[in-house]
């Protein structure tokens, strides 16, 4: 198998053109697609990482070639990766482009992380003694 390629990933943008809000970011050792300041999919490696509604979940783990996402010991239900074999046809292409459009219109957004201030040396006043006459 070989690493998704740029004709893929150009698939992906086509597909994600019509939308107003979206931005590609290199995370996950790939490049991630936010939508509406919301991270919806990621194309990294040989896999396509999506994010969907987690109630579905039990009916998308039962797809040929999908398989949740496991971090630390933790099963992740609202996201999971999709190999090149499960997306042979322009009709399964689709399937997982929308089935990530359509939580993303539901989904939060996460908080962002402030990046902690400079801490920046006090200014000092010393004060000069006036001389008395």
């Amino acid at each position: 198998m070989f690493a998704w390629c740029v004709s893929e990933l150009a698939r992906h943008c086509e597909a994600l053109a019509h939308l107003p809000r979206v931005e590609e970011k290199k995370m996950f050792l790939g490049v991630t697609f936010m939508i509406n300041g919301k991270m919806c999919m990621n194309i990294s490696g040989e896999e396509l990482m999506c994010r969907f509604d987690p109630a579905l979940h039990e009916t998308i783990s039962e797809k040929n070639g999908f398989r949740t996402m496991i971090m630390k010991g933790r099963e992740y239900k609202v996201f999971g990766y999709v190999t090149q074999d499960a997306i042979k046809s322009k009709r399964d292409f689709d399937f997982w482009i929308n089935l990530c459009l359509e939580f993303n219109s539901k989904a939060k957004a996460s908080k962002k992380v402030k990046k902690p201030m400079k801490k920046t040396a006090k200014k000092t006043t010393t004060k000069v003694a006036k001389k008395k006459k």
